[in-house]
């Protein structure tokens, strides 16, 4: 099966290049075989796609076009897991808000993706079906929580796949798949019938193959919906019509505290290669430095507010209101035993933690401090903000790990390197990830962040990036020999 960009396909399936039925038969089949490398998938949506095949128009560049979605966006008449024992039977009545924007531009569902366990991790290895696979390397990880949104579009099953990012979750995988993964602003995109994970970190996003694709599906996505209280009103630009590889005179503030943490010299000679494209193409690039303590407290930071409001947000998957109900004597037991049996360890680790904080004795000195630090950090990233277009950073220091690998987690590396993609949600800016290049045969990325709502200027850095180092549309299908 040939793998296409959204627009490539479109036209082919449109003018009658390719017939839609054979081309539909051949991706389930293609769709098979990855689930049986990579196990991606939570739920196939086969009799769904064919039924919409013959109902709709041609209208728009989305029309007929194969996408996946991460388990955590309400899909009617469709399970809906969020990859957790807890809703393991859980059927939605209604689709969130940015499923029926597709369904309405012609977009067909394919399939529901993994994700680790109610988007609470960075491996994709908590899910209740197991761990996502790496397609460049079935031993590796795709990442997480997004990863088997990830891996569908890097195994080139689909064009694009929808995902979330709370702390680096679409950004994260995507560098680690070799693929372009994308957050917009906070409250650029609705949030309505997602399952959340932290209210005040979580953004929709996508992932695609290249930039192009991403500015077609994330001018789809965007705008005002008035069941999200949180979305914007602010005008969505023609992100497509208005992508322009000319970024001369751009500012770009390179962040050397994040920088000087990457150990891997083949990843700091490749990200030295990157800085020097955007000096040739006559961008204003300088040095920045944010206080190497702050940005130890990110992840810490990170860590009580958003498990203090996953608390709160899962306090209805009790097995009363929502969830796999267990038995017991009276409500309070029938919660006790849903919410034992419906959790993993982690899970519950997570709820512990956030219990701890939101404790009335506890409130001052860890949630609300917390708060407190978190504007710190969001006040200095914007002071650089307000003097500079774009932060550049490497996506990540290392290559996709091994699935028993272990990470030394009390390392400035890994507490600095590895967890600065979080400071895009704190912020709530718009934040790119862009493959760059390869470290012993597997992909490598760099981040882009921009101000509040100018994703178009993240678009055209990237734009103007892919352009040079030529990785768009790239895959690793994986069978008999890799196809890139």
């Amino acid at each position: 099966m040939i793998t296409y960009s959204i627009e490539e396909l479109h036209e082919l399936l449109k003018s009658g290049q390719l017939d839609i039925y054979q081309y539909y038969d051949e991706l389930f089949k293609e769709m098979d075989f990855q689930q049986e490398r990579l196990n991606a998938f939570v739920t196939l949506t086969k009799d769904y796609a064919y039924k919409n095949l013959d109902i709709l128009k041609w209208d728009g560049l989305l029309n007929h076009i194969p996408f996946v979605l991460k388990d955590n966006f309400s899909t009617k008449d469709i399970k809906t897991t969020a990859s957790s024992q807890m809703l393991n039977n859980y059927i939605p009545v209604f689709n969130a808000h940015v499923v029926n924007q597709l369904y309405q531009h012609g977009a067909i569902l394919t399939a529901k993706a993994s994700m680790d366990e109610l988007g609470m991790g960075n491996s994709n290895k908590t899910a209740l079906t197991g761990p996502v696979r790496n397609p460049w390397d079935v031993n590796r990880i795709a990442g997480g929580s997004s990863g088997g949104s990830v891996a569908a579009v890097a195994s080139g099953v689909v064009p694009f796949a929808l995902g979330t990012d709370t702390g680096d979750s679409i950004r994260k995988p995507a560098g680690y798949c070799g693929v372009v993964g994308f957050k917009p602003t906070w409250g650029r995109i609705s949030r309505y019938g997602v399952i959340p994970y932290a209210s005040s970190l979580d953004h929709v996003g996508a992932i695609t193959r290249n930039v192009r694709d991403m500015a077609i599906v994330i001018g789809v996505l965007s705008g005002r919906d008035d069941k999200d209280m949180t979305s914007s009103f602010k005008e969505v630009p023609h992100y497509l019509k208005n992508l322009d590889s000319n970024i001369q005179g751009i500012k770009i503030a390179v962040l050397k505290t994040v920088n000087d943490e990457v150990k891997n010299p083949k990843i700091k000679e490749n990200f030295e290669s990157i800085l020097q494209i955007l000096r040739e193409k006559r961008t204003i690039l300088e040095e920045v430095e944010i206080d190497k303590e702050l940005l130890k407290c990110v992840l810490p930071t990170y860590t009580i507010i958003a498990n203090c409001e996953a608390l709160s947000n899962h306090s209805c998957l009790d097995g009363i209101k929502y969830g796999n109900r267990q038995d017991g004597q009276g409500i309070e037991d029938i919660m006790i035993q849903s919410r034992t049996h419906g959790f993993s360890s982690s899970i519950k680790r997570r709820f512990i933690l956030g219990s701890i904080a939101l404790a009335s004795e506890n409130q001052e000195k860890m949630f609300r401090k917390a708060q407190k630090v978190r504007r710190i950090i969001v006040d200095e990233v914007n002071c650089i903000l307000s003097k500079y277009d774009i932060i550049i950073t490497p996506n990540s220091g290392k290559i996709a790990p091994l699935l028993e690998e272990e990470e030394d987690r009390l390392s400035d590396e890994y507490i600095i390197l590895e967890n600065h993609l979080m400071l895009g949600n704190f912020t709530g800016t718009p934040c790119m990830s862009l493959p760059c290049g390869f470290v012993d045969n597997m992909p490598i990325s760099i981040q882009l962040m921009g101000r509040l709502f100018e994703e178009q200027k993240v678009f055209n850095v990237a734009y103007a990036l892919e352009e040079v180092l030529g990785f768009k549309n790239q895959y690793c299908k994986g069978k008999d020999k890799d196809e890139v």
